[in-house]
């Protein structure tokens, strides 16, 4: 049974980075042939796709977001990381750690981790 953990700041100053750490135990993160996404869902709003890390390494990220996003990952401690710089209140949201598979399914989530952006 693949299990995802979101863990990092709940509060976070305009003009700042976000930081948050995704722990994935159950299967490694560099498995074929799997994506490793983060998406987020504002108050009040749908779901948005932030960006993945691939099983190979490799990153993708929402057009909209890309200038500020980076994705990375650390194979030892089976845990891949978002960054997003120079937040705003628009990046308040709840932030999700999920897998998905070269179909598209997004079969694991984690349980979402409440980010709120104010001074």
């Amino acid at each position: 049974q693949v299990q995802l953990q979101e863990s990092g700041p709940g509060l976070v100053k305009p003009s700042q980075t976000l930081s948050l750490t995704c722990t994935v135990s159950g299967g490694s993160i560099t498995i074929n042939y799997y994506y490793w996404s983060w998406i987020r869902q504002p108050p009040g709003k749908g779901l948005e796709w932030v960006g993945y890390i691939a099983y190979s390494g490799s990153t993708y990220y929402c057009p909209s977001l890309k200038s500020r996003t980076s994705i990375s990952r650390d194979t030892s401690k089976n845990q891949f990381t978002l960054q997003l710089s120079s937040v705003t209140p628009e990046d308040t949201a709840v932030y999700y750690c999920v897998r998905g598979s070269s179909s598209g399914q997004l079969d694991y989530w984690g349980q979402g981790t409440q980010v709120t952006v104010s001074s």
